[in-house]
């Protein structure tokens, strides 16, 4: 199919011998699915799939005030990360909303590395940038330098094994073995560095890799041969619908610049208590969130599933909230949401009504994660 993109990711001739049909996302020429979403969603489920993940940014903060930089431009504590160990965080703009979702990794005692969204990566870079500019710091944008490559699944640690022992880098069983989740490993491939993360965003055990570009297609080809039977390419549907069935967040549907990240349910993550001034301080302190619609959880029953967008009545028939991401869901056979509320409705249990292309489909406030492999 022909690219419908702006950019194309390094892997994007993999993807065409692979038959993939693409969509625009972030204006990258994503693939969305390779034979089917539902089969490509039961195989990270079942065994494990292999993602391009390459339109995602990756930045680079150097120094010996790295730590510190990071501290001042992001809701939570980075400077305490261990080196080889992550941490989720928030880049909040001066009014509390959420600029983006990251993933901060620790390389060394001077370097760490962001992972940002690929529709916010430069606006991330910029403003962290400006952020650090009081700092002994040193930002670098090395997005289109890097590749990344997420095998998820049950079966991910004994694919990874298989193709990274041996397979022209320094690891060995026991360093995959005993890599923690939100951990990484600092290695070699092809004579380039590899970082071999134990992060994912499918609700199921799995890997993410960073490679340089030219090493991408060889690293995919070596992860596919080491796979077998047990490795499914999937697309960016099936990785939608796995991420919403553990109640992850998207940015864009259930975080954006118009919500505090408490509404998120994300409160935690911000560091009032251990760490001082950072940018969104003032008036996550100062907002009064009580009365603002709160992010939950819905399921219902039947095969109609709701949408983005779609509204929610409550038992006197007003309007109490708006669904931010709705499939039904492959793994439990029923509908699921995301949707902010009025928090009056926001408890467990709480029945409501989803209006879907415009009739009723009575639905339930339920705890998240809606799948969990626990």
């Amino acid at each position: 199919m022909a690219d419908v993109g702006a950019r194309s990711t390094v892997l994007h001739p993999v993807h065409e011998r692979l038959g993939a049909t693409f969509t625009d996302f972030a204006g990258w020429a994503m693939p969305v699915r390779y034979t089917s979403d539902l089969a490509e969603h039961r195989a990270v489920r079942e065994s494990a799939g292999i993602f391009d993940l390459s339109h995602m940014g990756e930045i680079e903060v150097t120094g010996p005030g790295a730590g510190e930089a990071l501290d001042n431009a992001f809701a939570g504590k980075l400077s305490v990360i261990g080196e080889g160990r992550a941490k989720y965080s928030l880049m909040l703009a001066p009014d509390g909303g959420v600029i983006d979702d990251v993933i901060v990794y620790r390389l060394g005692e001077e370097r760490f590395l962001v992972v940002a969204n690929a529709s916010n990566y430069e606006t991330v870079a910029a403003e962290l940038r400006e952020r650090a500019a009081g700092f002994d710091a040193v930002v670098a944008d090395r997005s289109l330098e890097y590749a990344l490559i997420a095998v998820q699944g049950p079966a991910s640690a004994d694919i990874v094994t298989r193709a990274v022992v041996g397979g022209e880098t320094g690891l060995n069983v026991q360093d995959i073995a005993e890599l923690k989740y939100y951990r990484v490993l600092q290695d070699t491939y092809q004579g380039e560095e590899l970082l071999v993360a134990r992060t994912g965003y499918t609700g199921e055990d799995g890997f993410e890799l960073y490679v340089p570009v030219g090493r991408a297609a060889d690293l995919w080809e070596l992860l596919t041969e080491a796979g077998g039977d047990q490795l499914v390419p999937c697309g960016l549907a099936s990785r939608d619908t796995l991420r919403l069935e553990a109640g992850m967040p998207l940015y864009g549907n259930e975080l954006g610049r118009d919500l505090l990240p408490a509404q998120a349910g994300m409160g935690r993550v911000v560091a009032l208590t251990s760490k001082g001034d950072f940018v969104g301080r003032e008036a996550i302190e100062q907002t009064d969130v009580s009365g603002r619609r709160v992010l939950v959880g819905l399921t219902a029953e039947g095969r109609r599933a709701a949408r983005a967008g779609s509204l929610l009545r409550g038992p006197d028939g007003s309007e109490v909230g708006v669904v931010t991401s709705g499939v039904l869901s492959p793994t439990l056979g029923h509908p699921i949401a995301m949707a902010y509320v009025d928090p009056a409705l926001s408890e467990v249990g709480t029945q409501l009504v989803i209006d879907v292309r415009g009739k009723d489909l009575p639905a339930v406030v339920t705890a998240l994660p809606f799948y969990s492999r626990d």
